[in-house]
């Protein structure tokens, strides 16, 4: 059974909430709640009080034993940004984004034929050479394509390809050529 909560128009930015979240997901709720309570981002505080909502969600609504828990997801999302301005010097402005983020936090009783938490996978798996071959769809890795300033050769300065070697030879052989005909 899952059970979420939610914190919403969170006064932090997306992009540093997610920090938290990552290393959170995939833990036990009683391991996630360590973590947060030693980490010294800001982050951190309101993510944990999202996760006691989810627990205690988890406890009263749906009966569920904390010890079975696992952070299932742990998303932040983007809220909307106030806009404001800042006076400068000389009569000028600068603007001023104050973001929000929501935050959700999914939890799961999945549990194991043994009674332990099953493991959950990472959130962001590396393609692995055989399944990028395979096509199946995971993230594939990116081909680099040359760049037009760069030379053909290692040794060539930037800008020049290295001459073919239709032409080479020395002047001694050229005048000779020149001599027979």
């Amino acid at each position: 059974m899952q059970v979420t909560s939610t914190y919403r128009y969170a006064r932090i930015s997306a992009f540093k909430a997610r920090e938290v979240t990552r290393a959170i997901q995939g833990r036990s709720a009683s391991d996630a709640l360590d973590l947060l309570a030693f980490s010294p981002k800001k982050a951190a505080l309101l993510v944990k009080k999202t996760l006691k909502s989810a627990i205690a969600n988890a406890e009263n609504n749906n009966s569920l034993k904390v010890d079975t828990l696992l952070v299932k997801e742990a998303i932040v999302g983007e809220g909307p940004t106030s806009k404001r301005f800042r006076a400068r010097a000389r009569g000028s402005a600068s603007p001023l984004r104050k973001r929000t983020s929501h935050i959700r936090i999914i939890l799961s009783d999945d549990v194991g034929s043994d009674g332990k938490p099953k493991p959950a996978q990472d959130a962001v798996d590396v393609a692995s050479p055989e399944s990028a071959a395979e096509g199946t769809g995971a993230a594939t890795t990116r081909q680099r394509k040359p760049s037009a300033g760069r030379s053909k050769s290692k040794n060539a300065p930037r800008g020049q390809a290295k001459k073919s070697t239709e032409r080479s030879g020395t002047k001694a052989e050229k005048k000779a050529t020149k001599k027979k005909d």
